[in-house]
């Protein structure tokens, strides 16, 4: 008779286990599933940020090599240089020359 009631308590305990254990891994299981939904959501925004910065890397691109086009060359660069040497040399002879011519005045003026 011990054995019977061994044996029942036995298998009544194996059926709340099992009971408890298939609950925790269904609730598991939708966590997993929202999880999983909740993601596929991220990866799709994911998805839609990378293409922007593509493509915002794509006009930068663009805007640089047209800005190094219109960049001019070295040859031209140092030309330039050379033409704002010779007006920086003329303005300064001006300025010397204008510089001598009053000063001249002023000494004509204290004699």
């Amino acid at each position: 008779m011990i054995w019977w009631l061994l044996w029942t308590v036995l298998v009544v305990g194996t059926l709340v286990g099992a009971f408890f254990l298939g609950r925790s891994l269904w609730r598991k299981a939708r966590a997993l599933v929202a999880e999983l939904s909740r993601a596929s959501e991220v990866m799709a925004e994911l998805a839609e940020t990378t293409g922007r910065l593509a493509e915002q890397a794509q006009e930068a691109e663009r805007a640089a090599r047209a800005a190094a086009d219109g960049l001019p060359t070295r040859e031209a660069a140092r030309a330039e240089w050379a033409a704002n040497r010779q007006r920086i040399e003329a303005r300064r002879e001006v300025r010397r020359v204008r510089d001598e011519q009053t000063r001249r005045r002023w000494r004509a003026l204290s004699r």
